[in-house]
């Protein structure tokens, strides 16, 4: 009889928001020559590129809405769009400078939903839209929305710096409910003032700057356990992950709560010393934060449930996003 540590585990291996990261490995090598023109910092997958300016960093980064959510939840894509550019600039312990899109759509109508959603996502998170390009002639069952966002950060947190002997801390709020219908999601961003947003955003860089983690991801399409995963994999490492730990809201059972999508959701590696000053941080902001697991030198990434222990993914032979340093 499968267990349900051994149903997660394959339901993660087989879930679409992890295979879709695979084509990544070709792009990244042929893509990463060009780095030899430009002053960045070296990149192992980050949510953005990191760019050292004056006393600081410049972050830069770029998200692509899904097309099916796009034509059947125009007004929630463009919401989702400014979400997720925002989260990563957060996730590198930066603050949002402002954003710029390209938009293709055809339909008057489809193309008002997705500005008008464009707008209350912005509203919300307080980040200008600044300028874009528009196609429009795209044909209804086929828009296109792509979002830019530039940021800036006095400490960067970075995907590839977990350390063997880190805390795996995961960062997510509870307080909220299923989101889009398209996608498996958690919105907990409804029903919150553009203050508490930000002040639980703001989280991410107050740690950066106290120089309390280095190492932290935003909880992509990949789901929480995906995300973590890749993390070890650009990291060069492995965990071994509790799931017992994982906080989860009731309303969500198990294996829909790993896979979803995080409208607030961040994975860090901190050193043991710290995590209680990071959990703190996050709790004063009514934000359930746990160490769901430790970091080692392996490259293997484990769960565990009670006695039980399940390999998700070993790193010798598995790829994910192909990039590790």
């Amino acid at each position: 009889m499968k267990t349900e540590l051994k149903s997660v585990a394959e339901a993660v291996r087989s879930y679409g928001g992890v295979l879709r990261k695979q084509p990544i490995k070709e792009i990244f090598e042929k893509l990463s020559l060009t780095h030899q023109y430009g002053t960045q910092l070296p990149n192992y997958g980050d949510d953005a590129a990191v760019i050292p300016w004056k006393d600081g960093f410049l972050l830069l980064a770029a998200d692509g809405m899904m097309t099916g959510l796009l034509a059947n939840e125009p007004y929630a894509a463009g919401k989702a769009a400014i979400m997720v550019t925002v989260n990563d600039i957060y996730s590198m312990g930066g603050r949002p400078v402002g954003l710029v899109n390209v938009l293709a759509s055809g339909d008057n109508e489809q193309r008002s939903l997705i500005i008008d959603g464009i707008q209350k996502g912005c509203r919300k998170l307080q980040v200008p839209m600044l300028g874009g390009h528009l196609h429009p002639d795209a044909p209804v069952q086929h828009p296109s929305l792509s979002v830019a966002i530039l940021g800036w950060a006095k400490n960067v947190l970075r995907g590839h710096l977990a350390e063997a002997g880190d805390d795996l801390v995961l960062v997510v709020d509870i307080r909220g409910q299923a989101g889009c219908h398209s996608v498996v999601s958690w919105d907990a961003n409804s029903g919150k003032s553009s203050e508490e947003l930000l002040h639980r955003l703001d989280a991410l860089p107050l740690i950066a700057e106290r120089g309390l983690a280095l190492a932290a991801k935003d909880v992509s399409n990949a789901g929480i356990l995906g995300t973590a995963s890749i993390m070890m994999e650009n990291s060069g490492k492995g965990a071994e992950i509790d799931i017992s730990a994982i906080p989860k809201p009731k309303s969500l059972d198990l294996k829909d709560w790993l896979l979803c999508f995080q409208s607030f959701g961040f994975i860090l590696a901190v050193k043991p010393e710290q995590s209680m000053e990071v959990l703190s941080i996050f709790s004063e902001r009514n934000i359930a934060a746990k160490v769901i697991g430790h970091i080692h030198s392996e490259p293997v990434v484990t769960v565990k449930q009670g006695g039980e222990s399940e390999t998700l993914f070993d790193f010798r032979k598995d790829e994910i996003t192909g990039i590790s340093v």
